[in-house]
């Protein structure tokens, strides 16, 4: 387990590959999901400043807000609304340069200008998302959505939400 994280300069893909490995040491071994999320969270918020960096995760047919840094967020976001909800409906990462211009925007902080969102798949199915969000017009690229696309994958989501995944099914069964 790192006990500081290590702050790269440089553009950013070199920024990812020095963060990546630590995101590794923070989550390898820990097997609780909101304390990976936390510190994921946290460390992307450390290395870029960001204005908003968080997980939705979804339960009873809902995004609810879980670990983030940032100020306050919305709690509860519906499939196909704002960036998150599209991005869960859709089932892939998005990319918005300008918020205000994002049909269906859902305004959590007006300070927030752009957003990238990208969703955390497990067997076919969107189980979170990783919101990131931008005080800065046209923040994020293809590189933030190449390196954040890889890092949900750095810790076993499936172990937690294969069992998530089957409870609810029993529940909704019944």
């Amino acid at each position: 387990m790192a006990e500081d994280l290590f702050i790269a300069t440089g553009n950013k893909t070199d920024q990812y590959k020095s963060l990546i490995p630590q995101i590794k040491g923070l989550t390898e071994g820990e097997t609780d999901l909101i304390a990976n999320m936390a510190n994921i969270a946290a460390a992307l918020k450390e290395q870029f400043k960001w204005f908003w960096v968080g997980f939705y995760i979804v339960k009873n047919g809902e995004l609810v807000v879980g670990p983030f840094q940032g100020p306050v967020a919305c709690s509860r976001i519906r499939k196909g609304k704002g960036v998150c909800g599209a991005s869960w409906e859709k089932a892939c990462s998005l990319i918005v340069p300008d918020v205000e211009k994002f049909p269906g925007h859902i305004a959590c902080s007006s300070l927030s200008r752009s957003e990238i969102v990208v969703p955390v798949i497990r067997n076919n199915e969107v189980v979170a998302v990783l919101d990131v969000d931008s005080e800065h017009l046209d923040a994020f690229d293809q590189t933030d959505r190449e390196y954040l696309e890889e890092i949900v994958t750095l810790f076993p989501w499936h172990k937690v939400w294969g069992e998530k995944v089957k409870r609810e099914r029993r529940e909704d069964e019944t």
